[in-house]
């Protein structure tokens, strides 16, 4: 069964298409919005060497991606799953050093605003 749509009908369609597209377009970007723990470990991978030991020296991009991490987690919730990502890859980290950890922001010129220690409970990070 065929249906005929006129010009008019065919130009609503259209508009409510687009409509529907840019509001599931904003309701992802909201949603992909959260840091994840892929994140996390991309932005602190160069300082795993520092941490434990394996360097002396704080590489660069290890701040790059310590001052990336801090800019990208703007709210709570972000700074919290940051948090917890953070524990988590220390965790699995063998030889990490949570005292050298601990310093990496400093040196990096970055206040996090909470305590980089696997004590931390990341639910009160704000």
């Amino acid at each position: 069964m065929a249906v005929l749509m006129t010009n008019s009908s065919r130009k609503t369609v259209v508009a409510l298409a687009v409509v529907v597209v840019a509001a599931a377009a904003l309701l992802a970007s909201s949603v992909s919005a959260a840091i994840t723990c892929g994140q996390v470990g991309s932005s602190l991978a160069p300082c795993i060497p520092y941490a434990t030991g394996k360097a002396t020296a704080l590489p660069a991009s290890c701040c790059t991606g310590v001052r990336n991490l801090n800019s990208a987690a703007r709210t709570s919730s972000d700074r919290q799953a940051a948090c917890r990502c953070l524990k988590t890859l220390a965790n699995s980290v063998k030889s990490v050093n949570m005292g050298t950890v601990a310093t990496i922001p400093g040196k990096c010129g970055v206040s996090v605003g909470f305590p980089i220690s696997m004590s931390t409970d990341c639910n009160k990070v704000s």
